[in-house]
């Protein structure tokens, strides 16, 4: 793998990574602030934009992985060389990293004053309700009820969800589908599905779907004094937002390549996906 192209894949996960989380998250913290929007339905809205212009802004640099799981799951499916993962690696924790930081920038008087005004102890547990501006937690604190969501729900939920983003994302971008749109609208499918998966499983876990989304800014709140609160299992969510997604997506990965790849070659009589 040459430097250049090397340098390439990491600023184009960089971008495409923070692009993606500052409007994620920053429209968390909006909505959570100051009402900006009326419900879950528009939030999720603006994460399926952010990652449709995430993905627009950086395909050209990295084909817009964003996100670990995706980049394992092309490992898996042999569309991609295992060498590569350390740039998308480093550009996805690092965008998502920033991205963080930049909304902590804007937001942190916000913050302290939401802290203040309900008698938030930042490294205390009820700061969990400050924590999820950044990373995700189970069950999602913002429901306002009281429900149980155990850690085996919870990573059935992030598993499910990365496998029903991971399995359009092949469907929509592998050439065998002759059905697909063209390439041009594809990134706005994917946005699409991300905002049905959010619509769906948010309420258990706030949907992460991406270990670097998840990771890297909980990692930030962490530092910037939230402390152990940070941590949704005392694991630093590893299992749930970490391993689980890459599990949803490996099987997507497997499920396309095993499975509907064939079928879509024997009904097209042509050759291997590209």
């Amino acid at each position: 793998m040459r430097l250049h192209h090397a340098a390439s894949y990491f600023l184009g996960e960089f971008i495409g990574t923070c692009l993606l989380v500052f409007f994620g998250c920053g429209s968390v913290i909006v909505s959570v602030f100051y009402s900006a929007f009326s419900g879950l339905f528009q939030v999720a809205a603006i994460w399926g934009i952010g990652v449709t212009l995430a993905i627009y802004v950086t395909r050209h640099f990295s084909c817009a992985h964003l996100n670990p799981a995706v980049s394992i799951l092309m490992v898996v499916a042999r569309r991609m060389g295992i060498g590569k993962l350390v740039p998308y690696f480093a550009g996805q924790f690092l965008g998502a990293f920033v991205a963080a930081a930049v909304l902590f920038l804007l937001f942190s008087s916000s913050i302290t004053s939401y802290e203040t005004s309900h008698h938030i102890n930042r490294d205390a547990s009820e700061s969990i309700k400050t924590a999820m501006l950044f990373g995700e937690f189970y069950p999602n604190p913002s429901n306002g009820v009281a429900f149980v969501v155990s850690t085996a729900q919870a990573a059935s939920a992030e598993s499910i969800g990365t496998f029903l983003l991971v399995f359009p994302i092949f469907s929509l971008t592998e050439g065998c589908n002759i059905g697909r749109p063209d390439n041009a609208f594809a990134p706005l499918f994917i946005g699409l599905t991300v905002t049905i998966i959010i619509c769906i499983i948010a309420s258990l876990t706030q949907a992460g779907l991406n270990p670097a989304r998840d990771l890297s800014p909980r990692l930030f709140s962490y530092l910037a004094g939230w402390g152990k609160p940070s941590f949704p299992d005392n694991n630093f969510g590893l299992f749930v937002y970490g391993l689980s997604p890459i599990l949803g997506a490996s099987l997507a990965a497997l499920f396309f390549t095993r499975i509907v790849e064939p079928i879509f070659l024997a009904k097209n009589d042509s050759k291997p996906c590209c």
